[in-house]
């Protein structure tokens, strides 16, 4: 395993212990999943030039797409539970409740 793999896999663990640790904010637990999302990118990516296996290129594109479409409609969703709720808090949220 050389450095850039190391590194690469200890920021997606780095993100699994973000979102672990910090579930108390909608935002910043969107963004250790937007962490998560980019280190599989780099993973992939660079597992795919070092092995010079160019077919999951695609995927790892198509997870790009998906990390982006993943963190507009979270924010999204923040400004909307912000706006009605007028806090991020994870705990004060219930959406049970009208």
């Amino acid at each position: 395993m050389n450095i850039l793999s190391a590194i690469l896999f200890s920021l997606f663990f780095l993100g699994i212990v973000g979102v672990i640790i910090n579930r108390l904010h909608l935002l910043s637990l969107l963004l250790c999943l937007e962490l998560l999302l980019v280190s599989l990118f780099l993973n992939i990516s660079t597992w795919s030039q070092i092995h010079e296996n160019f077919s999951s290129l695609n995927f790892s594109i198509l997870l790009l797409t998906f990390s982006a479409c993943e963190a507009s409609a979270g924010l999204a969703l923040m400004v909307s539970l912000s706006r009605s709720h007028n806090t991020d808090l994870l705990a004060n949220i219930n959406l049970l409740q009208s």
